[in-house]
């Protein structure tokens, strides 16, 4: 299973042409470093930003020559991360959000939207 990153939404280009739906990168944790994942997303051209696990790492070192290279890491564009993840921590404070108790995913969407935004007004000092 893939992260949600995948499902991006069209991103109009503003020189024209058809709208981008791939987004450039996946930043994901360990749990997504499969090589299933890793070429599928090769095969879309999108940018992979996963670190390899530790079993991985020492399967393709004992396999020698033959184990391939290291998959490429960029660990400052992995650190950018945390901030979708605290973004995701915040809006699970909500009761609504964390249950997904709405049927309907506009109605969900709309939900987590204002949850985030509340909490932003929150870090912004408008709310005493």
């Amino acid at each position: 299973m893939m992260p949600a990153v995948l499902d991006a939404i069209a991103v109009p280009r503003l020189s024209g042409g058809p709208p981008r739906c791939n987004p450039d990168r996946v930043l994901a944790d360990k749990a997504y470093s499969s090589v299933a994942n890793r070429s599928l997303l090769r095969r879309k051209r999108i940018g992979v930003v996963i670190p390899e696990r530790a079993d991985q790492i020492a399967n393709r070192k004992r396999r020698g020559r033959t184990g391939g290279r290291p998959s490429g890491f960029d660990s400052t564009a992995y650190k950018g991360r945390n901030v979708v993840e605290r973004a995701f921590n915040k809006a699970k404070h909500w009761r609504g959000v964390a249950t997904r108790y709405d049927k309907l995913a506009l109605t969900y969407r709309a939900g987590f939207v204002m949850a985030l935004t509340v909490e932003w007004l929150k870090l912004l000092g408008d709310v005493p």
